[in-house]
């Protein structure tokens, strides 16, 4: 069982929680579509603009220099959006698992996955800050499979302890990041777990691949645990339909095995694909390409 971070709660910690939890408490208080449209257009109209876009400008100067102002516009509100929505999701735990559970998964890799759950074959589930990829999370759980995730703990305890319960209400085991977490981790996927990971993060000891056409330090580590383990490497993603409510659930064909490099670039070429497609669902907040110029 996940456990909160282990730093006791600060003043400050305690006042940024207990405003965060007063802001989730009151949205929670509208029905649930009504609850998506507040958050959506609070982050659009408020956060967005305040602290939000300028990230998500410089890395779209970075990344599609010539895109004309009226398409950066529009993923920058893309983005609020989805953030937006994607934050009282998760805060909604329950409620949005059992909404989850509804949707239809379709794609070349789900028949692969039935069959590796059928003969207990672990799997690597990788992901992307796209849509809501706790939404892929709560439908696999729901169609019976072992879906377990790596998870970054936060520094405040007290906002760790509520993000944990509710990730956990979607779907379980999770694993805090650290010594700990990994031993628990690995144990799960050797015994025939799918471990689920988002590989659209800067990483530091990474290796420099293209990422949207651009070099980004990227973690090969799910390439290697698929080899090492002899388990299937599955990209797999939730895109948020047009209605802001529900989502398209596609598990994409399994990467063949050759080599960590080659296979990470594999997965960085079908994130690429799907933030080209839909460039508002994907979080351009991350600062993924710094640090490149040392490279």
């Amino acid at each position: 069982m996940p456990t909160p971070a282990p730093d006791r709660p600060t003043l400050r910690h305690r006042l940024e929680d207990a405003a965060t939890a007063a802001i989730i408490g009151t949205v929670r208080l509208l029905p649930y579509r009504r609850r998506l449209a507040a958050m959506s257009w609070f982050f659009r109209r408020i956060l967005g603009p305040l602290a939000l876009n300028r990230r998500v400008r410089e890395n779209l100067a970075l990344v599609f220099p010539d895109l004309p102002e009226t398409e950066v516009a529009a993923i920058c509100t893309g983005v609020a959006d989805n953030f937006g929505r994607s934050f009282i999701e998760l805060h909604s735990g329950p409620e949005f698992a059992r909404f989850a559970a509804t949707l239809p998964i379709g794609g070349p890799g789900l028949a692969a996955l039935d069959q590796a759950h059928a003969q207990g074959q672990p799997v690597v589930l990788v992901s992307a800050h796209f849509g809501n990829y706790d939404a892929w999370r709560a439908g696999l759980a729901a169609r019976g499979f072992r879906v377990g995730g790596l998870y970054m703990p936060m520094t405040n305890p007290l906002a760790n302890r509520r993000y944990v319960d509710t990730i956990e209400s979607i779907a379980a085991p999770l694993f805090p990041r650290g010594s700990e977490g990994m031993t628990d981790m690995l144990r799960f996927l050797r015994s025939g777990g799918m471990l689920g990971l988002l590989g659209d993060h800067y990483m530091a000891r990474g290796d420099l691949l293209p990422f949207l056409g651009k070099p980004a330090w990227t973690a090969t580590s799910a390439a290697k645990m698929a080899l090492k383990y002899k388990a299937l490497l599955v990209p797999l993603y939730a895109t948020r339909n047009a209605d802001g409510i529900t989502f398209t659930i596609d598990v994409e064909a399994p990467i063949p095995h050759t080599d960590a490099l080659t296979m990470t670039q594999a997965l960085n070429d079908s994130t690429s694909a799907r933030v080209r497609a839909h460039p508002g669902q994907w979080f351009w907040l991350h600062r993924r390409w710094k640090n490149t110029e040392a490279g």
